[in-house]
């Protein structure tokens, strides 16, 4: 039986797909839920402590102030559940928390913020490419100082190996594309800035390489159709896998991917009640309730 298809592809889902269709299937067409990480965590807070800085007029841009901009983010991510989820002892919430300071303090080393004329901070974008819609959510966007438009985006993970680098810029590439279409511009740069290392990651959008965004994407949503179409998304394993929320369900792996709908909680798990009309008699302490067929 055919599948649903998702609503839309975003640069995070494209790259899922590009990874493992498997773990696409589980994330973007079951819609399945997934446990908090650490690490998306950290990058959540950290993100967070970042755009309130860039909220500050230029001048006040200064490293004590993002400090005080992170504390300001723990505050008002404590009680969301990627946080309160999080299973850390004392000492591991010690290591999570210095680990954001660190990553915060790094991103200084990679450019000076009272320099950044932010003109839109989690900025939100979409546009109609092919048969499908094409959202993202940029990090910064920015003016340089001729007036063109930047692209930046903050990775709070390790940096990737030359292999992998093309593959993470196609998100940023899909970034430009976006601000083409919504904006009527496109951005001269666009960039990753890795706070891990730190290290700059820039590449310049060109008329061909924003066609081959479009091609491309237009060909991976043909194959996400085929795979919805067949219920066909088969399993890639590599290096990736140790990081996978779906692991256990993953055939690949021995699981059974039926089971991954106790991710929903335990109301997925039970089966129905049987339904009572309003015509129906009120049973009795003693009578079993029958499904109504």
């Amino acid at each position: 039986m055919a599948l649903e298809l998702p609503r839309s592809l975003s640069p995070s889902s494209v790259s899922t797909f590009k990874d493992c269709p498997q773990s696409f299937k589980f994330a973007y067409v079951d819609r399945l839920p997934q446990p908090p990480s650490v690490a998306a965590s950290k990058g959540t807070l950290v993100h967070k402590a970042l755009e309130y800085l860039m909220v500050r007029p230029g001048p006040e841009r200064t490293l004590d102030a993002a400090l005080t901009d992170l504390d300001r983010a723990r505050a008002a991510l404590s009680d969301d559940p990627d946080f309160t989820g999080l299973d850390l002892n004392e000492a591991g919430w010690r290591s999570f928390q210095t680990e954001a300071e660190q990553l915060v303090r790094k991103y200084f080393e990679l450019e000076d913020p009272r320099t950044v004329v932010p003109i839109g901070l989690e900025l939100k974008l979409s546009a109609q490419v092919g048969s499908t819609t094409v959202r993202g959510i940029i990090d910064r966007l920015e003016l340089d100082a001729n007036g063109d438009l930047v692209v930046t985006d903050y990775k709070t993970g390790s940096v990737p190996g030359e292999l992998w680098e093309n593959s993470r810029l196609g998100g940023v590439h899909m970034y430009a594309l976006l601000c083409e279409r919504m904006l009527g511009r496109r951005p001269v740069r666009v960039q990753l800035l890795y706070l891990s290392k730190p290290e700059a990651i820039i590449a310049t959008p060109t008329e061909q390489s924003i066609g081959g965004v479009e091609r491309k994407t237009s060909a991976l949503w043909t194959a996400i159709e085929r795979a919805c179409e067949r219920d066909d998304f088969r399993p890639k394993t590599g290096r990736l896998c140790d990081w996978c929320a779906f692991k256990a369900y993953c055939p690949a792996w021995g699981g059974d991917p039926e089971r991954a709908v106790e991710l929903r909680g335990p109301a997925a798990l039970a089966p129905p009640l049987p339904l009572v009309t309003a015509a129906d008699p009120a049973p009795s302490p003693g009578d079993q309730l029958l499904p109504t067929v």
